[in-house]
């Protein structure tokens, strides 16, 4: 069986800036390009679209993750390709790949067998440089904070109570604390710092969800660094900061235009983690793609109890977008998994392991209709080891629910292997449906976690100590109440115990920590273990990655 990186490099690529005349009717001077498969779109050109209508928004998310996999990124290619091949104008939107990631054990993020965007080394190394820009952006305005407080502090900036971190786009545990400022009074003032990595960052997060450059600059100015003597907030706007910043990311903010094995184009842009972050690509990208399409075809990170839920409560809500479907992924060996059965027995027909492990696809269900209104289909990408009685077993179940369950060969067949989900999107796309959030924007910041928690996660309580609860009254005193809350905590499991498979209730989500992205416009709450900065795995994922004297890469999945 050939890697995904072995079908990619044996696919014959047509030339970006036809290819995108061809199918979207955009002209060569509206594309910067980037060699020969790789474009970006200019924003004059995104500005002349404002008075367009717009398509219809198709959401793919998936159930918790699992050592299994599931699919979500390539059933999302699938899904486009397959929209293209039954007639329909469909353009696909997805996020960019961290290296950390890539070099660590997750992997890419452009979908695998038949169903990917290309291409693909480029994709999942540096591509078009714009994580670089959102670092540079990032780190500049961490120079410039060390460098006001060593020219005098005119701004009375309390060391002590600096929260803007720098940023690396690499799984590096060792900087996740850090002291700076050594070696004498040439070299700044000591003081703790930190490191995140950049889909944690906050520039990310703007950068992902302005509506235009102009709102990424007033952002960026809103971004709070820290507090002075007085404990009042100091801005990036203070130190004059989000001028340069945005001069760094000028370039980057323009959407990135590739295409899928099948030549449809896809836009790649942005690249938060939804379990760190908003997990969503920009809406930048998102808005334009509707703009040149009937069906746009986007994903959220992760499971949907973090990817989904963020897409609708912070991205949506933000935003005015909306989604007109839902696509549930699942795999039925990830089902099996979530039922108890270790990955290397996942392979093996298990139908008491598939039922019992079925409650975590229930669990996302009831979350898509109940709580955010939204019809849904379950796609199941389908494995070769799969059984009639499992997708009988798992049919009947979803059936339950008023959802339809489709078996997608899309990973080995390409768009033609997911015709019947693309006929079935386009039908789901067509019933009423009613965006809901999960919370109000008028609830206490602590009122909004405890909904998130008890109403999709299934937790009993929320705890938090004293200091974090202090700490959410003071953004709610400062002006902050009304945002929304991104949840930072693990994602294999709706509990913050990774261990805890299927869909448990009764536990408890623990706030370790509260940060405040002003210029993004939410409240972090970062729950349990989860770091904002990974570490690599024992062997990591580069061990095993190189590249030929003919400049020809191996080992990238």
């Amino acid at each position: 069986m050939k890697s995904d990186l072995e079908i990619a490099q044996a696919a014959t690529l047509k030339k970006i800036i036809p290819l995108v005349k061809e199918k979207i009717g955009i002209d060569a001077d509206a594309l910067s390009p980037f060699g020969h498969y790789k474009a970006k779109l200019s924003q004059e050109y995104i500005h002349a679209l404002k008075d367009k209508p717009e398509g219809k928004l198709i959401l793919v998310t998936a159930i918790s993750p699992t050592p299994a996999g599931e699919g979500k990124t390539t059933t999302t290619v699938g899904l486009g390709d397959a929209l293209n091949q039954i007639g329909e104008k469909a353009i696909i939107c997805i996020r960019e790949p961290s290296l950390g990631p890539v070099f660590g054990m997750k992997g890419g993020a452009n979908g695998g067998g038949m169903a990917q965007v290309v291409p693909m080394e480029d994709i999942n190394l540096h591509f078009t440089g714009d994580f670089s820009a959102i670092a540079l952006a990032n780190n500049l305005l961490a120079a410039l904070i060390d460098n006001h407080i060593h020219h005098g502090n005119a701004l009375r900036i309390d060391t002590r109570r600096i929260t803007w971190k720098r940023v690396m786009d690499m799984n590096d545990r060792a900087l996740r604390k850090i002291t700076i400022g050594l070696g004498g009074p040439g070299n700044g003032f000591v003081r703790e710092d930190g490191f995140d990595i950049v889909v944690a960052s906050e520039v990310m997060a703007i950068f992902c969800l302005a509506t235009d450059f102009e709102d990424l600059k007033k952002r960026l100015g809103k971004i709070v660094i820290g507090y002075n003597l007085d404990k009042e907030p100091v801005l990036a706007s203070d130190l004059q900061a989000h001028g340069a910043m945005a001069a760094l990311l000028k370039e980057a903010s323009a959407p990135n235009l590739v295409q899928t094995l099948e030549g449809n184009i896809a836009f790649v842009h942005g690249g938060p983690f939804a379990n760190i972050a908003h997990g969503c690509n920009s809406v930048i990208a998102t808005r334009t793609a509707l703009k040149l399409a009937d069906y746009v075809v986007t994903e959220a990170g992760f499971g949907a109890d973090l990817g989904a839920e963020k897409f609708i409560d912070i991205k949506c809500r933000k935003s005015g977008l909306a989604p007109s479907a839902v696509v549930l992924v699942a795999t039925i060996r990830a089902l099996k998994y979530h039922g108890g059965v270790e990955v290397k027995e996942t392979g093996i027909e298990n139908l008491a392991a598939l039922k019992k492990g079925l409650v975590n696809l229930e669990k996302h269900i009831t979350n898509m209709q109940e709580h955010f209104g939204m019809p849904c289909v379950v796609a199941i990408n389908h494995r070769t080891e799969d059984t009639p009685a499992e997708v009988e077993l798992l049919k009947s179940t979803a059936a339950q629910y008023g959802v339809e369950v489709i078996l997608a060969r899309h990973w080995a067949d390409g768009g033609k292997g997911a015709t019947e989900l693309a006929h079935a999107v386009v039908k789901l796309c067509d019933q009423p449906s009613q965006l809901k959030f999960a919370y109000d924007d008028k609830l206490p910041l602590i009122e909004k976690i405890n909904t998130l928690a008890q109403k999709i996660y299934g937790a009993k309580e929320v705890v938090a100590d004293k200091k974090i609860l202090e700490k959410l009254t003071s953004y709610e005193q400062a002006g902050y109440g009304h945002y929304p809350v991104c949840i930072a905590k693990n994602q294999y499991s709706f509990s913050t115990d990774p261990t805890l498979r299927g869909a448990p209730t009764g536990h408890t989500l623990s706030i370790r920590e509260v940060r405040l992205s002003a210029g993004a416009e939410f409240i972090v709450a970062v729950c349990g273990d989860i770091m904002t900065m990974p570490g690599l795995p024992k062997v990591p994922a580069a061990n095993g990655i190189n590249v030929d004297l003919t400049g020809k890469i191996s080992g990238l999945f």
